[in-house]
């Protein structure tokens, strides 16, 4: 993944007009997603006349998590912040102490979010037959929690669950934790006064900083000042049963101390979140099934997302580029929106595009009410050959 576009994002377009107050962009969005196929796609399109989301971190604000780019985003607020690198973490024993420390702490607020009224108002479009997929950046999993039967791609992976970059094994993040826990007494004792004294319970750099923390932008927690170089983290549990043989044809191996932490004399063993870091890239089936959701679809509607990511930015210049109409419901400008709206009509009342900054979580549980006032549920139709990707 490249590094995101840190330049600064233009004003907000509104498009219609009367999408500057919730009540317009209520009905804007409303019109857009009822609206029938657009003449401009291609006469051999075969797309099927519903609506691909593409979701970004504004969506799952309302849940208690930070976002990016927003006026109190932690990448708005913390100029100077430099995430780790795929090379760095994969190469680098005391980069993935200081990432698993931090990652240790903030990941208690991250585990105990749920899915907010966004979430479930997307189910609620699934089910009335209006989405037809969701593609998400974010990592948090509230997509799948808040709507399982509903094809959805998580383009940039999940924190669920970790990976190792050795033998491919997946372990779950919660198992993981605890095992931080266990591997670093002091650091527990730490997390446990924080949550004691509901200093982690703010998203809000300010009031973290005050109480001696600093958010960064992949949800972990720094404490300025703080050494990670005792922190330890476990081996993958089945490089340690079965070593695997390494890229060169030599057989790895896999030490630990005596309580099991992971040592640097090893070969093998290294879990990494499951997420795509930067300077990592994309899984190839994921590049294409998320193109295939937006070929098949026959508008797009970015929420809380600000395209500052190349892939999410493709992908709406990708929708453009087949003449897609092409909605946007996010707080904020975002990237190249001057040249996905350039071209609408004076006349347009949502049907052929929408731009409009609001907060999705009270803008589409009132869609979902207005819909329900025009006409009974349209059940959604289900390819059986197709298959999501959960990636």
């Amino acid at each position: 993944m490249r590094i995101p576009y840190t330049g600064p994002l233009p004003p907000p377009i509104v498009v219609p007009r009367d999408a500057n107050t919730p009540a317009g962009a209520i009905s804007a969005l409303t019109r857009f997603l009822s609206a029938p196929r657009s003449p401009r796609l291609p006469p051999s399109s075969s797309s099927n006349g519903r609506t691909v989301l593409l979701t970004g971190a504004g969506i799952s604000v309302a849940s208690g998590l930070a976002d990016y780019r927003g006026t109190a985003g932690t990448y708005t607020l913390n100029r100077t912040y430099r995430p780790i690198y795929y090379n760095e973490f994969i190469s680098n024993h005391e980069a993935r102490k200081r990432y698993w420390a931090r990652s240790f702490l903030g990941w208690t607020n991250l585990h105990k979010a749920k899915p907010n009224a966004a979430h479930w108002a997307v189910r609620d479009l699934g089910e009335r037959g209006l989405i037809s997929d969701v593609i998400t950046q974010n990592v948090d999993s509230f997509h799948l929690l808040a709507h399982p039967r509903l094809p959805t791609l998580e383009l940039h992976g999940y924190l669920r669950s970790l990976v190792c970059i050795h033998c491919g094994n997946r372990l779950p993040r919660e198992d993981f934790q605890h095992s931080l826990s266990s591997l670093n007494p002091k650091w527990a004792d730490f997390l446990a006064e924080l949550l004691e004294t509901r200093a982690l319970d703010s998203e809000n750099p300010d009031e973290r900083r005050a109480k001696g923390l600093k958010s960064n932008p992949d949800g972990d927690v720094e404490v300025p000042g703080a050494s990670y170089t005792t922190f330890r983290y476990p081996a993958c549990p089945t490089c340690q049963t079965n070593p695997p043989t390494l890229p060169d044809g030599s057989q790895s191996n896999v030490q630990t101390d005596d309580d099991g932490a992971w040592s640097p004399k090893s070969t093998a063993g290294v879990l990494k979140p499951a997420v795509v870091m930067f300077g990592e890239s994309i899984a190839a089936n994921v590049k294409v099934a998320a193109e295939n959701a937006i070929d098949q679809a026959s508008r797009i509607l970015v929420i809380g997302s600000s395209l500052a990511t190349y892939s999410a930015w493709r992908l709406v210049k990708r929708a453009k580029e087949r003449g897609m109409p092409i909605g946007v419901l996010n707080l904020g400008g975002i990237r190249g929106e001057e040249g996905f709206f350039a071209d609408v009509s004076a006349e347009n009342d949502g049907t052929m595009a929408v731009r409009c900054s609001q907060t999705a979580d009270t803008i589409l549980p009132s869609i979902v009410q207005r819909l329900e006032l025009l006409g009974p549920v349209v059940a959604p139709v289900h390819d059986p050959a197709r298959q999501d990707c959960h990636a």
